[in-house]
């Protein structure tokens, strides 16, 4: 496990944000990234934005229509990110789409993503089954591939859990990214058997967007993931979206640590 990841989750409770990088730009992006790392995130998740991000719901996938209409690239978010590396040593991953690291070159894509400071990769679209060419890479560079595991998985859990990296992402929710109103699925059974087959963390992400369902599902395993409410805040304020952000992530850190 990348130790940076490790660390994330080493005084308890992980709260983990998730931002589209250049929406509404670059510039703010890097301001987020030191602005929740203030507000008490232990993690933060940069999502690289491609034209058909399957995972996502409207919310996160008009965040990428509105970034890449802005000009973001993948090169000029690595730039982003070694100048966060100037300021804050935050455990960070990269959520994208494996057409844009095929397009970029898997291995230097990921070399890249390592030397500039990167401690980990979330592939939404690529299941456990195919999973190595990308695995045995980030293995090389010492990036921590990072599992998802979804209410559907049953049997597969076990098997995903016991070559998971870094933490295991545990999908509230069958569908795409978004704020709910409630969360049904059994997110404890789910951590259960995770564990009964790694000792990794477990984080839950889609569909939280309050502080209360952030510490149950905290509760229920060590963090909890959030992305398509701080995405509608980025929407709604714009270039002034910072404080907003930085306000909205204080509460969901103290959500969290009440689970």
């Amino acid at each position: 496990m990348n130790k940076k990841i490790a660390e994330a989750f080493a005084d308890g409770k992980a709260f983990i944000p998730f931002v589209t990088c250049g929406d509404p730009s670059l510039d703010v992006t890097e301001q987020l990234v030191y602005a929740m790392a203030e507000a008490g995130a232990d993690l933060i998740e940069l999502g690289i934005p491609f034209s058909d991000p399957t995972a996502e719901g409207p919310v996160i996938q008009a965040a990428n229509v509105r970034a890449l209409s802005g000009g973001v690239t993948t090169d000029k978010i690595f730039d982003m990110v070694v100048r966060i590396r100037q300021k804050t040593d935050i455990p960070m991953v990269f959520m994208t789409y494996a057409n844009v690291v095929y397009s970029y070159g898997t291995e230097s894509f990921i070399a890249k993503a390592a030397d500039i400071g990167m401690n980990g990769l979330i592939l939404p679209d690529v299941p456990f089954e195919e999973k190595k060419e990308f695995d045995s890479v980030c293995k090389t560079y010492g990036l921590d591939l990072i599992s998802l595991i979804a209410p559907t998985s049953h049997e597969r859990i076990t098997r995903i859990a016991k070559e998971a990296e870094g933490f295991v992402y545990c999908v509230s929710s069958l569908g795409v990214t978004g704020m709910r109103s409630a969360i049904t699925t059994d997110i404890g059974a789910m951590v259960k058997l995770v564990k009964a087959a790694k000792n990794i963390p477990c984080a839950v992400g889609f569909g939280i967007s309050t502080p209360q369902q952030a510490g149950e599902m905290a509760a229920k395993s060590d963090g909890a993931i959030v992305g398509s409410a701080i995405v509608k805040l980025c929407e709604k304020y714009g270039a002034d979206c910072v404080p907003h952000v930085k306000e909205y992530v204080t509460a969901m850190k103290e959500g969290v640590l009440r689970g």
